[in-house]
């Protein structure tokens, strides 16, 4: 079966790295260099996430590997449930597609196969024009959940480190006093502070840590994320230059149906990045 992504893991995902895909139009591209005489955290800001935009753009020509491990805690901490997903993003016809590999250490059951080969086939039948509607879609539904990132957040600069060997400008982000989200996902922005690292050579972001600072609810309002509930994010760089996912840790404590305390490690790890032997999408 395909594994698409949820509303909750769009929610982590847009915490952990709050301004992927984020279309910054006219916005002019940043070296390292131009900051020697003083850095400025908005253009080293803005330029990070038109690089990001880049960076996640060319992802779509990859295929890659996620490892999604879920665990659940009760009060007491307590281990209630624990599941490990493993899925593969392969290209069809330019698109990508998710192939469930296992749960829990097991393949797929016959009827999931079966469910999976019926998807990728519809797939593969579809028009040029339906393919074109299907990644509109999809863009919309990324560039929702960022949308409103630089009117959501105020960034200050405060310093430079190094992050395995590569100098990296660390700049905080915090609510703007008063921001009241307007979109699908902007509604959690005002309930999130964040500290990211940009890398100085790339402008990638190198790690992002995330904390709530207010409580709210993901995924269908049934999970409420409460007060200092962390997810942390990391991308690792791979060909020339390009900074991909790598890895996001939840550490949520929060209340199902708003009254089961519980709380969620979870991590997503992506790995095994790979272009097609001709460079282009398949």
């Amino acid at each position: 079966m395909t594994m698409p992504i949820s509303d909750s893991r769009n929610a982590i995902i847009a915490i952990a790295a709050f301004a992927v895909l984020f279309d910054l139009g006219d916005a002019l591209p940043l070296h390292a260099q131009n900051l020697s005489s003083g850095p400025d955290v908005h253009r080293i800001v803005e330029s990070s996430i038109a690089a990001t935009q880049r960076h996640w753009q060319a992802r779509l020509h990859y295929t890659y590997i996620e490892r999604d491990e879920d665990r659940r805690r009760d009060s007491a901490g307590h281990v209630t449930s624990e599941d490990v997903n493993v899925s593969r993003t392969i290209l069809v016809n330019g698109v990508p597609f998710e192939q469930f590999v296992e749960r829990n250490g097991q393949p797929p059951s016959a009827k999931e196969e079966r469910k999976q080969k019926e998807d990728l086939d519809k797939l593969k039948r579809e028009t040029p024009d339906e393919r074109a509607e299907r990644l509109r879609k999809q863009e919309e539904e990324t560039a929702s959940i960022v949308r409103e990132v630089p009117m959501a957040f105020d960034f200050q600069l405060v310093g430079e480190e190094a992050v395995n060997g590569r100098p990296a400008y660390v700049i905080q982000a915090t609510p703007h006093p008063g921001y009241h989200g307007q979109g699908k996902y902007g509604s959690m922005f005002p309930k999130v502070a964040g500290k990211l690292w940009v890398d100085k050579q790339d402008l990638g972001w190198i790690k992002v840590e995330g904390q709530v600072i207010h409580p709210f609810c993901v995924g269908l309002f049934l999970v409420r994320l409460l007060l200092g509930s962390d997810i942390n994010g990391q991308q690792t760089r791979v060909n020339d230059g390009i900074w991909m996912p790598e890895r996001v840790e939840v550490q949520a404590v929060a209340k199902i149906f708003f009254v089961k305390s519980l709380s969620i490690d979870r991590v997503m790890a992506f790995s095994d990045y790979k272009l097609p032997q001709n460079g282009a999408p398949q």
